[in-house]
């Protein structure tokens, strides 16, 4: 791979990037307000714009690296600080507000995807830059949604858990949370990270042909 097409790759992927992941991170905001909790809202972070939501390594340089290496391309935002105790009705309000970014990455794939079939239907001068970056957003949207919907906490699957639990055995999931990076760092070194999410992202890609 040259500088020149690393360059128009990184050109390409930046919008569809940024949007997966500013918009998962308004979206948890938004929920949180809805129900109850001010405090993204308070501190900015009910917003559209990418650099109230960037982490120097999750939204830069890790999408950067798996475009460079070919690997499946995915990132993270800084998380938007939520107090599910000030939520109306913290268990039944928090599943809601874990799974408003999942869903919001559900609704950017299927978006970036009737592009795709937009790009491939016409001939025009911006049709291949839309394909790449169709492809690319539904690359990184499905990613995103499969992978914040692992039941591990502090991920939006281990909230959604959590919030499903009976209070005594949710309790005791909830004291997981501290360990829960080191849980996925442990399934990325092994590989067991792909191979868990792997048939999950080619599902996802089935039912989108399926469908579309």
């Amino acid at each position: 791979m040259n500088d020149t097409s690393l360059i128009q790759q990184i050109a390409v992927a930046a919008l569809p990037v940024l949007l997966a992941i500013t918009l998962h991170e308004a979206a948890h905001a938004y929920a949180a307000k809805r129900f109850g909790d001010a405090t993204a809202y308070m501190l900015g972070r009910m917003t559209l714009n990418p650099l109230k939501h960037i982490d120097p390594i999750g939204t830069v340089l890790l999408p950067i690296v798996t475009l460079m290496i070919g690997g499946f391309l995915f990132g993270w935002a800084k998380p938007v600080p939520v107090n599910f105790g000030a939520l109306r009705k913290p268990r039944q309000h928090s599943r809601w507000v874990a799974a408003a970014g999942p869903l919001a990455n559900f609704g950017m794939m299927i978006g970036w995807a009737l592009l795709f079939k937009l790009a491939v239907s016409t001939d025009s001068y911006f049709s291949e830059p839309l394909r790449l970056m169709s492809q690319i957003g539904v690359s990184i949207n499905i990613s995103l949604m499969v992978l914040n919907l692992l039941p591990i906490l502090p991920l939006d699957g281990g909230r959604i858990v959590e919030s499903l639990l009976p209070p005594g055995v949710a309790y005791r999931y909830s004291r997981l949370e501290p360990y829960g990076m080191w849980i996925l760092i442990g399934l990325i070194v092994t590989g067991l990270l792909s191979a868990v999410l792997r048939p999950l992202i080619n599902l996802m890609y089935d039912l989108l042909q399926f469908f579309l």
